[in-house]
């Protein structure tokens, strides 16, 4: 279920940041109102993550698969395109959340 808490939080996140570009500098009511939600419910879910997935790991997945999962809403929502480096980053980011969760003790639960 832990799992399923940082996968919601994670969503949330993505949503909110996304609504926060939307929001131009917080001066649309509608995004600033969906960037409030979604952060809302981001912490909340990862706070009940935390509960069972060491902070460090829940961390390093939060982060990594946020920045995939915004990268690919930016470039789905305003255009905004990646070049080959950021492309191979985000792979090495996707590896290394797997590598942790896959063969690491740390992320046991």
């Amino acid at each position: 279920m832990a799992y399923l808490y940082l996968l919601v939080a994670i969503v949330a996140e993505v949503i909110a940041t996304s609504a926060l570009k939307a929001s131009e500098g917080f001066t649309r009511v509608g995004p600033v109102a969906l960037v409030v939600a979604g952060y809302g419910v981001a912490f909340y879910m990862l706070s009940l993550t935390l509960r069972t997935i060491p902070v460090g790991v829940a961390y390093a997945m939060w982060s990594g698969l946020g920045i995939v999962l915004i990268s690919i809403a930016a470039r789905v929502l305003f255009g905004q395109k990646l070049d080959a480096p950021a492309l191979i980053g985000m792979a090495l980011i996707i590896a290394g959340v797997l590598v942790m969760n896959l063969w690491s003790k740390s992320s046991a639960h």
